[in-house]
């Protein structure tokens, strides 16, 4: 909509021109006095069309002296997309692989990444469903390497303790390397968006941040169970530790009093029970992930990461520079009777966690396993940040997995509208049904943070010509 108003008790008309939600410009034009004296004598239909004329003069000066729309707003540019396949995996009924796939194909350069995500299929490029190979989990880490080092097959992320590899985490605080990774997620990738926001980018690749001698690369970790054929197939997915007839972790070291399940029961070349008789064929599996990515640029605000885990016990009583203590997952136990009856089965967890700076949430997603029923982060003053429920699938089909967890909703705020204060206390609930047990289950929150909004994309011009 564009007005033109004459300034009282001068020759200026005043120009604005606005759109659906604001005032975008104001353009002065100085009109002689003697134009406007003969103006005012002239019948009001040749008025309006002297009045047209000047502004559309207006309008072709400003078109010529201004720069483009999209130069306006937000410098465009160009997102690329590339689909890479990992290393094989091989499964056969029962059995469990949890790989670590390292300097695998990925961008390169100074780059932002705008989105992640991946599928398992076969060989023929096929999606396997959830009820025959159960994606627990797939994550990516960041990390710098000597350019002549080559990592050792088989080792875990955390294992390797080599001054040619340097771990680099994303800004979380759980300690160590623990939920260190860039994206992450387990059965809901298929259903769960990722893309981060216009004009932000998760910052990769700075040659200012890279060691001299060393070069970016990312590692793959993927952890599928195959179910097909299985005796209790939610068992093997929450990993029983009966079910799997293990009393060691992965590092040979026995499992703690209690523990029941969970991912030191389910570790690679464990096998969880099969029904008696049944015979399935070993198949290769891959995991085909999706990145799209622009080139770095002033115009893109970066973004932080952060991954709160509701298992996180710090002691808060001693201040923020207190270690963190996330365990990952933990066990929901059986409702009572009575709140069964009443419809009353629901397991809530929560954790508090302080940030050290704060900024503007962009994005925000919650991860949980089979019984989850949504999550939600809170400020210090009680207020919703971002709230993230699961979405269960209705059939047989791949991505709508009947009794899987095959999505999860995500919080999109408007940039500025959702603020965490520096040294703000934050709280993750998690909630699960608990009608029945579940073992081994996780409440991760993972959010992103940009500590500044862009400047603004509109142009205010209010001066003479």
């Amino acid at each position: 909509m564009v007005l033109i108003r004459r300034a009282p008790y001068s020759g200026r008309l005043n120009l604005f021109i606005y759109t659906q939600k604001m005032k975008i410009l104001t353009l002065a034009i100085i009109v002689p006095t003697p134009l406007l004296l003969w103006l005012r004598h002239l019948e009001r239909k040749w008025h309006l069309l002297v009045i047209s004329l000047v502004l559309l003069l207006a309008v072709l000066v400003l078109g010529l002296s201004l720069p483009s729309p999209d130069a306006i707003r937000i410098n465009k540019v160009k997102t690329r997309t590339s689909v890479y396949v990992s290393p094989k995996f091989v499964l056969e009924p029962g059995s469990v692989a949890d790989k670590y796939f390292y300097n695998i194909h990925f961008p390169r350069g100074h780059i932002a990444m705008k989105y992640f995500n991946a599928e398992v299929i076969d060989e023929e490029g096929n999606p396997i469903p959830l009820h025959e190979t159960y994606l627990h989990h797939w994550v990516i880490e960041r990390y710098y390497a000597q350019a002549s080092y080559v990592e050792p097959e088989l080792s875990g992320f955390e294992d390797i303790k080599d001054p040619d590899f340097k771990i680099v985490r994303n800004s979380g605080l759980c300690q160590n390397n623990v939920l260190g990774q860039y994206y992450g997620l387990g059965s809901e990738t298929r259903k769960t968006d990722t893309h981060v926001p216009d004009p932000f980018g998760i910052e990769i690749g700075n040659p200012a941040e890279i060691p001299a001698g060393y070069e970016e690369r990312w590692m793959l970790n993927v952890h599928a169970i195959d179910t097909r054929g299985a005796e209790d197939r939610l068992g093997c997915t929450e990993c029983r530790c009966d079910l799997y007839n293990v009393t060691k972790d992965g590092w040979g070291q026995p499992l703690r009093p209690g523990y029941t399940g969970g991912l030191h029961c389910c570790y690679d070349g464990t096998k969880c029970s099969v029904k008696q008789g049944y015979n399935g064929v070993k198949r290769s599996l891959y995991l085909r992930y999706t990145v799209k990515w622009v080139d770095w640029s002033d115009s893109i605000v970066p973004v932080k990461i952060y991954i709160f885990d509701v298992t996180d016990r710090t002691d808060h009583s001693g201040g923020p520079s207190l270690q963190h203590d996330c365990r990952n997952e933990y066990n929901v136990e059986p409702c009572s009777v009575v709140d069964l009856v009443n419809d009353q089965c629901f397991d809530n967890q929560r954790a508090m966690i302080t940030m050290p700076t704060g900024g503007y949430i962009v994005y925000g997603v919650a991860h949980q396993h089979t019984g989850g029923r949504g999550s939600t982060l809170y400020g210090e003053d009680g207020r919703v940040l971002c709230s993230s429920v699961p979405i269960y699938g209705q059939s047989e089909e791949v991505g709508d997995e009947a009794g899987y967890i095959v999505g999860m909703s995500t919080c999109y705020p408007h940039p500025g509208s959702v603020k965490i204060k520096d040294g703000e206390t934050l709280v993750v609930g998690s909630n699960y049904s608990s009608s029945r047990p579940h073992i081994g289950v996780m409440g991760l929150f993972y959010i992103l943070v940009a500590e500044h909004l862009p400047k603004s994309s509109l142009l205010s011009l209010d001066s003479s010509l």
